[in-house]
């Protein structure tokens, strides 16, 4: 056993038995490398990355490999869950070098973390144009030993180069002279409309991915705007993905992406930030246009999270492998004469065939020989009662194989995503067990990833008997601001002030740990975080929403709850650094557009004061994304001065219409 049986990460403790030598991030490989005068190796992946597994295998496992590994490096080992710091500047040096990026992440640093050369994947035996890994790993040695001021003098231009996000975050703020206005959100919608697939969804060819935040973008501005041409392109995206193999049809949930451009062959791992980030778009799609299919595919995604990805106590883990008995998508997929056989033996023949017409189910296959389940009538997603039957005795039998990885980490950023959108839904649909879970889980991380100083840790993982449950890694801008919004959304689900509390509470460590007097927005680590080559600060929305516009959004929406207005005033200034590019190139800022919807219309200010369900329940249940509420216990607002009970009141600034006192008279000053 090497280094890192002790961590939290599953995917550091996957490679404890390799026979590299491999090391945690921290000094003491740095040190190690300095003391050897020799590079460090580092290697960066998550659990559930199907080309992490491939590598592992072929080279990591590979005794003879590992000995030169051994022999000419100090080998460092990073889950990229964990430090999304170290990911993001190593990506951009490997970017600069290699024109693209990906996992597993190869790069070669000197003692004091300065990158020389890195790529991806490597082989373990020459392929085409590709050298094997070993052939880098001699390469690499040859220039460190014969040639080492060039290598030195690479380091220095990399560094410079992957120094440049925090200069663009200055000329972008210089470029966005104008303030936003509604024409500012027109053009975003106009050019999402411009990458928008008419046929199939979505935007781009293949690889596919659901891109939830420009999609919920869209609908926002359709509201905003009364533009039709937006609905339908988000409703054929989403009826085009629930129907796609991309889609679970059985367990529900969503993989990470779609390697073809009609999402049928998903990439199988199964991500809770998709699933968090597709749900609420889904939610939104529902509310909006009351389809049903759109709610079942809300009440499946959320069942899934709450069945295969919660700990006992409230946190949700991170995701689920692409692989089982070492093959990916095994798990998932049915040959014709499989699938027959479970549904007759259960429900009869005739639903047999019902299932295997409904989910295309063929004897050649979609899939290497099986059939990803997939439903060839798009939108059609409302099982008839013999295909019900058909779901349920398949997934019984698919309960009895071997399950994909998991990877049981809890994060504070993609469990403050998922806790947004899951009490989002509670409030929408009334469903008690849903806000159960959302209060569970707003408990698990307040009790589990703060420490008793305040300050907030990034990942989470259960004891076993190798070592106790712990906490660990300073949380990150991210991580701060998805839970602002979080427990503002948890507040307005309970009625509880104390979630308006914490939210405040996290709101300002983000702006005292991480705000960049200098150039705007906030630095993705704290002022007391590990120094590394350069201090990152991400602007655009990836996979994951930047922090940029999580920011934004949870102060926006927190200053309008609280009244305070220098969390308005913090938003506003971030908002500056991105709001010409993102009308400029809107699938890259999709959640910074809502960011840029609430600076530019404003918010409405709902509050119900004294015992009036009635009155909440006629606000939570409308699609309202302009629109804050507070009921329940007072807290400390100008929502709560001077309101006589019984009444609710839409304010704009906190200047309030006349209290409504019935649902109907609620209703058309909100529908006003």
């Amino acid at each position: 056993m090497n280094r890192l049986g002790g961590e939290t990460s599953p995917y550091l403790r996957q490679h404890r038995d390799n026979p590299v030598d491999w090391y945690p991030w921290g000094p003491e490989a740095f040190t190690a490398a300095a003391e050897r005068d020799r590079p460090v190796l580092l290697s960066v992946g998550y659990s559930s990355c199907h080309w992490c597994h491939v590598m592992a295998h072929e080279s990591f496992e590979d005794p003879d490999t590992a000995a030169v590994m051994n022999r000419l490096f100090v080998n460092v080992k990073v889950d990229r869950e964990e430090r999304p710091d170290v990911d993001a500047i190593y990506m951009d040096s490997v970017q600069a070098m290699t024109g693209r990026g990906g996992w597993p992440m190869t790069v070669f640093l000197t003692p004091d973390g300065r990158p020389f050369f890195g790529g991806t994947y490597y082989p373990d035996r020459p392929r085409g144009q590709m050298a094997s890994f070993r052939q880098v790993m001699e390469a690499i040695d040859e220039a460190w030993t014969n040639r080492r001021a060039d290598v030195h003098a690479q380091a220095d231009q990399l560094v410079a180069l992957i120094d440049r996000t925090s200069r663009a975050a200055a000329s972008l703020s210089e470029e966005a002279s104008d303030s936003p206005d509604g024409r500012t959100l027109d053009r975003a919608g106009d050019a999402i409309l411009a990458s928008f697939d008419p046929q199939w969804g979505g935007f781009g060819g293949a690889p596919k991915f659901p891109a939830a935040m420009t999609l919920a973008s869209a609908l926002r501005i359709h509201h905003r705007s009364n533009r039709p041409e937006l609905l339908r392109a988000v409703r054929t995206s989403l009826d085009a993905m629930a129907s796609g193999g991309i889609y679970d049809h059985l367990g529900g949930g969503f993989a990470r992406y779609s390697v073809d451009h009609r999402w049928l062959v998903p990439h199988f791992e199964k991500m809770l930030y998709d699933n968090a980030l597709l749900t609420r778009v889904y939610l939104h799609a529902w509310m909006l246009t009351g389809e049903p299919v759109y709610r079942q595919v809300v009440d499946e995604t959320i069942g899934y999270v709450l069945r295969d990805l919660c700990h006992g106590d409230g946190g949700f883990y991170s995701a689920e492998d692409a692989d089982s008995e070492g093959v990916e998508g095994k798990f998932y997929v049915w040959s014709e004469p499989e699938l027959r056989a479970v549904v007759q033996n259960a429900a009869g023949t005739e639903a047999a065939d019902a299932a295997a017409a409904w989910w295309g189910v063929t004897p050649a296959g979609n899939f290497e020989g099986s059939n990803i389940l997939n439903r060839p009538v798009r939108g059609d997603l409302i099982r008839p009662e013999e295909v019900e039957a058909a779901r349920q005795a398949l997934f019984v039998c698919r309960e009895s194989r071997v399950r994909p990885g998991l990877d049981d980490k809890v994060l504070t950023e993609w469990n403050g995503l998922m806790l947004s959108a899951l009490a989002e839904a509670a409030a929408a649909t009334g469903d008690p067990q849903w806000r159960a879970a959302a209060l569970a889980n707003g408990e698990f991380l307040v009790s589990n990833l703060r420490r008793d100083d305040g300050r907030w840790l990034r990942s989470w993982q259960a004891g076993d008997g190798e070592r106790p449950a712990q906490a660990r890694h300073l949380a990150y801008a991210q991580d701060y601001a998805a839970l602002i919004d979080a427990f503002t959304r948890l507040g307005e689900l309970s009625g509880q002030a104390r979630w308006i509390g914490e939210a405040r509470s996290v709101a300002d460590g983000l702006l005292e740990l991480f705000w960049d007097d200098a150039a705007l927005g906030v630095f993705t680590t704290g002022n007391d975080a590990e120094k590394l080559v350069t201090r990152p600060k991400d602007l655009m929305d990836n996979a994951t929403p930047s922090a940029q516009s999580l920011a934004a959004c949870g102060l926006l929406r927190l200053a309008a709850l609280t009244g305070e207005s220098r969390y308005d005033e913090h938003a506003r200034r971030i908002i500056e650094l991105f709001s010409s590019a993102a009308a400029q190139h809107p699938t890259a800022f999709g959640r910074a557009l809502e960011a840029l919807d609430m600076a530019t219309h404003g918010l409405d200010e709902i509050a119900v004061v004294g015992d009036r369900a009635d009155l909440v329940a006629a606000v939570q249940t409308r699609y309202l994304p302009g629109a804050v509420l507070a009921w329940g216990e007072p807290y400390d607002s100008p929502l709560w001065h001077d309101r006589p009970e019984g009444f609710a009141y839409v304010c704009r600034n906190f200047a309030c219409q006349s209290p409504a006192a019935t649902t109907e008279d609620l209703i058309a000053q909100l529908q006003d």
